[in-house]
């Protein structure tokens, strides 16, 4: 039987080797498109397939969290079995900041106009959109993983905490946290290309995942300065705390609605969705709303719930506060799980 780590590093492999190979299909895409031409294209054939390359992605490694999750349970000699199924579909689609997915794989073409107008070549503003399109997707396939492993670890009773395990190279914010345990349901601090993961705990303690001073001394006095900047690195390097050289939330963004700092997303929120199924027999309106493609609209033919806003994962986590039970509700009734 594999060991707990030894599991970890197969997850690791398995999603980035989704992200390389989705990312080769789409630079291949890309490679077609010009810069006179590429908003367009995005908006058409092109775009379709390169957001039905992404997608697929996000699928791909979602459906896979349930068995890794029973997996590493198991190899802690705890029960594997969950108490609900994991609808792998309900995190395929929606970018990392909540919103559909082909919107935010539009952005690239936007850039492309925008360096080509401040004066840059077009093949290097090609380039340059194509820089951003494999960070937006590498970002989004990444998420869904780790999404989709925490609500596999809600619905598995005895799966109590996770460990960040960050792979080298990595950022300062990542080296930062390397090894912190977390409640199960405590949200994962993430930024644009991170590919940190979360190894699944059956006890409080995990021996043996890098600290972030054991990362650290890993690198050599030229990627201490790069990671951590030359005065950083100095200072830890004189024992400074790397906690206070970092700030590890630096970027991490928030959404603001009602007074409330709230993560949710109308992707799946439709009424053939999952998640829009159940709020139809819970007597929640539907109202007609026009379809999007790249933030344009297609048609009056959808319907989507009128009330309430569908929430991202780790919101139903802060909100349950660690109750178990709640968790799980909330995970239903927003159709994560079934």
């Amino acid at each position: 039987m594999e060991t707990p780590r030894e599991l970890a590093r197969g997850r690791y492999n398995l999603v980035t080797a989704t992200i390389r190979a989705i990312i080769e299909q789409i630079q291949a895409i890309w490679r077609t498109l010009t810069a006179d031409t590429v908003e367009e294209a995005m908006s058409g054939e092109a775009g379709a397939l390169i957001a039905a390359a992404a997608v697929a992605g996000q699928l791909s490694v979602a459906e896979a969290a349930s068995a890794y999750i029973a997996a590493q349970m198991e190899a802690q000699d705890a029960s594997p079995v969950p108490e609900a199924a994991l609808i792998a579909r309900a995190f395929a689609g929606i970018g990392p900041d909540g919103g559909p997915l082909e919107t935010l794989l539009y952005l690239p073409a936007i850039g492309v106009r925008r360096r080509v107008a401040a004066g840059m070549p077009p093949e290097e503003a090609m380039i340059g959109g194509l820089v951003d399109m494999t960070m937006y997707t590498a970002t989004a396939i990444a998420d869904a993983a780790r999404s989709a492993d925490q609500v596999a670890m809600a619905t598995t009773r005895s799966c109590v905490a996770y460990v960040r395990v960050v792979q080298l190279p990595a950022c300062s914010r990542c080296i930062v946290l390397a090894g912190q345990i977390y409640p199960h349901s405590e949200g994962f601090l993430r930024h644009p290309r991170c590919d940190c993961q979360t190894l699944p705990l059956a006890e409080k303690d995990w021996p043996g995942v890098p600290t972030p001073q054991q990362l650290f001394a890993r690198l050599d006095r030229k990627q201490q300065a790069k990671v951590f900047t030359v005065a950083g690195a100095r200072a830890i390097r004189a024992g400074a705390d790397l906690g206070q050289v970092v700030n590890a939330r630096r970027g991490m963004d928030t959404v603001h609605i009602y007074r409330r700092t709230l993560q949710v997303t109308h992707e799946g929120a439709t009424r053939r969705s999952v998640y829009g199924r159940s709020r139809s027999r819970a007597g929640d309106h539907m109202r007609r709303f026009a379809g999007q493609r790249y933030g344009q609209a297609t048609s009056m033919r959808y319907y989507r719930s009128d009330r309430s806003p569908r929430l991202m994962p780790e919101e139903v986590f802060r909100l349950a506060d660690g109750n178990r039970d709640e968790e799980l509700r909330l995970l239903r009734r927003y159709g994560y799980i079934v």
